[in-house]
């Protein structure tokens, strides 16, 4: 930081009223880009440099190219059933990611980014993609049968070997150690690859018989 009193108040060449050098004076504003503070653009205590400062050469602002560095955990996924689908009936993709807080260092200073889950995407190999807002959420948890329809759910018509990439949209926002400050767009990551084997009902396997289980596949 740039310390000391410069000029008197007086607006003379620094002499006081007697005609000496003036003393003291104690400390100047800190000059919201100096070296230890900012770095071309940007104050790495507050965000970008005012534009009304001429040394600080505008406010450009943080973008997503800039926390290339950050990387997002990226969740758990999974399908209803285990690797496989019966077709005509429905197999449940759920995916789940929270908010992750990502320390680092971003334009040379100490910084945390914070990645917040905002869509899902499930893009199946013969061409159909499921969007959500949302993880989607388990047949239990959503107090459903087996096999049910969900907004996460895909039917198969046809027997064969598929996979799955499932993908999380993020939104983000840094900080200095201040206030958080979003970041313009949002990036995808890539969480998992489910591959499903389809077959009919007739040549599955299932777990329980049609007596324990009257609702499980080909009962």
């Amino acid at each position: 930081m740039t310390l000391g009193g410069g000029q008197d108040a007086g607006g003379g060449n620094g002499d006081d009223a007697t005609g000496g050098p003036s003393v003291g004076g104690g400390e100047s504003e800190p000059d919201p880009c100096d070296s230890d503070v900012c770095s071309g653009e940007y104050r790495y205590d507050l965000g970008p440099c005012p534009p009304d400062n001429p040394d600080c050469g505008g406010s450009a602002p943080i973008t997503l190219s800039d926390i290339a560095s950050f990387r997002p955990d990226t969740g758990s996924a999974r399908m209803e059933p285990n690797g496989w689908a019966v077709t005509g009936l429905p197999a449940n993709f759920v995916a789940d990611a929270g908010v992750d807080d990502v320390t680092g260092t971003l334009l040379g200073a100490p910084a945390t980014v914070r990645f917040t889950p905002i869509g899902y995407r499930w893009a199946h190999s013969d061409g159909p993609t499921i969007t959500s807002s949302n993880g989607g959420a388990t047949w239990a948890s959503l107090g459903l049968s087996d096999f049910s329809t969900t907004p996460t759910s895909r039917t198969f018509e046809e027997r064969g070997r598929y996979t799955v990439d499932v993908f999380v949209e993020y939104s983000a926002q840094y900080r200095y150690g201040g206030a958080w400050v979003p970041i313009l767009g949002s990036l995808e990551v890539r969480s998992d690859t489910h591959t499903v084997i389809v077959r009919s009902a007739k040549t599955v396997l299932v777990d329980r018989d049609c007596d324990s289980s009257p609702g499980g596949p080909g009962c």
